[in-house]
């Protein structure tokens, strides 16, 4: 039976109480906390939350962007048997509303935010506001005043339950409103246990959590992952600060998304064009020094595990990060399953698939062809929705609505969605995802979506990345127009894409073209180009949206 994580806590604190745990950036120098600093924080805060009227059970929302306190209040949650709900640092009006509403949250820490105007009008009146040592709200209590609101810090503890409802973490709802999943002190115990044993993970480690922590990926990855193993994690102080705080770092074990990793390439190649960069790693006397130097210049010359996941990822990006003695860790999980699903171990990569499942976990495919996991960190299900949990938990089988293949080996390959795929006006079905990976591939492409509900042929949603902008438009056209013709020589006949259709404006959160986690909402993309794009008839390959349309979806 795995320890559970109060009582991991209490192990660390009692075995290594002045050893650094949190490492907080401020200016040049950096804030550390000790195990032991840790702990009397969070007994103050537990503390302060019962004496302000917290009940056990009751829902404590957790809303800013990565800092120690945000593990602090977390583990002050767990200690007054109280339930957190975490909150993305981009939540819109509208979705901290229906969150804090749903979850019926009795108080919200507040940290920093990404801006969003109008944003406290989210919040009712009735919700209890408690700030981090640096927060953008206004709030009841400061994070020195919640501390000394109790006399004396907590000293009984709560004693964690295996089963008890312990999280609810709200899914960035692709789809529909957010769903909230329900997970139990077990499933974080036994995913955080068996990750920190299969990635050899050890107190000699060293983390740095940037990704929201809202996102079971990095709540899992980072928090409980340290907390499991010992090792310290290191926060950046802002986005302006993030590059120079993770070279000073030289993380062991990094996690990022692909859109991110891409942003990593275009700056190294922004400093020295491709060209250059590929005659030089031909050259195997430079190549180690030229290699090392764009390590040392990401902060990841030290970086054992890399871990790329949460979207899919173009093979040629994973080779060119091979190229430098980076090889990322492609892996697969969702909020269903605490992110605790399939992993290409160092060592043990296959690029194409997302690894093999994790120890003691199961991975099958459905007669339809969908990818089911079943193990111990299975979420209790969704909260308040039943029927969506009998929908996605079915005779102890996870259905995670993806759709795979695992070949001989057990590693498995995503194929798509099994809701993403659409039918063309010929009766065709296509699969989006394997066309997108092609058009992934190619630099001058940030991001892609592609379409066809009801039209004769696919059509392919274009984002143009940085490097697009040192290009003509003459340029940009013939290069995606080679892309496209090379894509479809790869293509089925009814999967080959008309026209690719480039965007005039980026796909944000802001505009509800993304997820807080980065993920495309393709029906909202749909909502606003499809009826347009099937009106079009155009004799070349690449359509260019007008840059001064009142709508995001009308046609050039």
């Amino acid at each position: 039976m795995e320890t559970l994580p109060l009582a991991k806590f209490r192990q660390q604190v009692t075995q290594h109480p002045e050893r650094t745990w949190l490492r907080q950036a401020h200016g040049s120098a950096w804030h550390e906390l000790t195990w032991a600093e840790v702990d009397q924080q969070a007994r103050r805060v537990a503390a302060g939350l019962l004496a302000l009227g917290c009940a056990p059970g009751d829902r404590v929302a957790i809303w800013g962007k990565n800092c120690a306190e945000w593990f602090i209040s977390d583990l002050a949650v767990m200690m007054a048997g109280l339930v957190s709900v975490p909150l993305y640092p981009a939540q819109s009006a509208d979705g901290l509303r229906y969150v804090l509403a749903h979850a019926q949250c009795k108080a919200l820490f507040v940290g920093r935010l990404d801006e969003q105007p109008g944003i406290e009008q989210g919040i009712p009146e009735s919700v209890l506001r408690l700030g981090f040592i640096q927060h953008d709200l206004p709030c009841a209590h400061s994070w020195s005043a919640l501390q000394a609101h109790a006399p004396l810090p907590l000293e009984q503890l709560h004693v964690q339950q295996a089963e008890a409802l312990a999280t609810i973490v709200y899914t960035s709802g692709t789809t529909g409103s957010p769903k909230g999943v329900m997970h139990s002190p077990r499933t974080m115990a036994f995913a955080a246990t068996q990750a920190v044993a299969h990635m050899q993970i050890t107190g000699d480690d060293r983390f740095f959590s940037y990704l929201p922590l809202s996102h079971v990926a990095e709540r899992f990855m980072v928090e409980m992952n340290s907390l499991y193993s010992g090792a310290p994690v290191s926060f950046a102080e802002s986005l302006e600060t993030f590059a120079d705080n993770l070279r000073a770092v030289q993380p062991t074990v990094f996690f990022s998304v692909p859109r991110l990793w891409t942003r990593f390439q275009q700056g190294v190649l922004e400093k020295m064009p491709p060209a250059k960069l590929d005659r030089l790693l031909k050259l195997p006397l430079i190549k180690r020094l030229v290699a090392r130097k764009i390590r040392l210049a990401l902060g990841l010359n030290a970086a054992r595990i890399m871990v790329t996941g949460a979207a899919p990822i173009s093979r040629s990006l994973l080779e060119w990060y091979a190229r430098l003695g980076l090889h990322l860790n492609e892996g697969y999980g969702m909020s269903e399953n605490m992110a605790y699903g399939c992993f290409n171990l160092p060592g043990h990569i296959r690029h194409g698939t997302v690894g093999k499942a994790m120890p003691n976990n199961e991975v099958r495919i459905s007669e339809a062809g969908e990818i089911l996991f079943r193990s111990r960190s299975l979420m209790q299900g969704y909260y308040l929705e039943p029927e969506k949990t009998a929908e996605t938990l079915i005779d102890g089988w996870l259905h995670t609505g993806d759709k795979g293949e695992l070949d001989s080996d057990g590693y498995l390959k995503i194929t798509g969605r099994v809701k993403d795929i659409f039918k063309t006006s010929k009766g065709k079905y296509v699969a989006p995802a394997p066309i997108e990976g092609w058009f992934a591939a190619c630099e001058l492409v940030e991001q892609v979506c592609v379409l066809g509900s009801g039209m004769d042929q696919p059509v392919a949603l274009l984002e143009l990345s940085p490097v697009s902008a040192e290009l003509s438009q003459a340029e940009i056209e013939q290069r995606l127009g080679e892309h496209l013709a090379h894509a479809n020589r790869q293509l089925l006949a009814h999967e080959r894409v008309r026209f690719v259709y480039v965007v005039s404006q980026p796909w944000t959160i802001d505009n509800g073209c993304m997820t807080p986690t980065l993920k495309i909402r393709r029906n909202h993309l749909e909502s606003l180009f499809a009826e347009s794009l099937a009106e079009l008839k155009p004799e070349q390959p690449v359509l260019w949206q007008a840059k001064h349309t009142q709508r995001m979806g009308e046609p050039a």
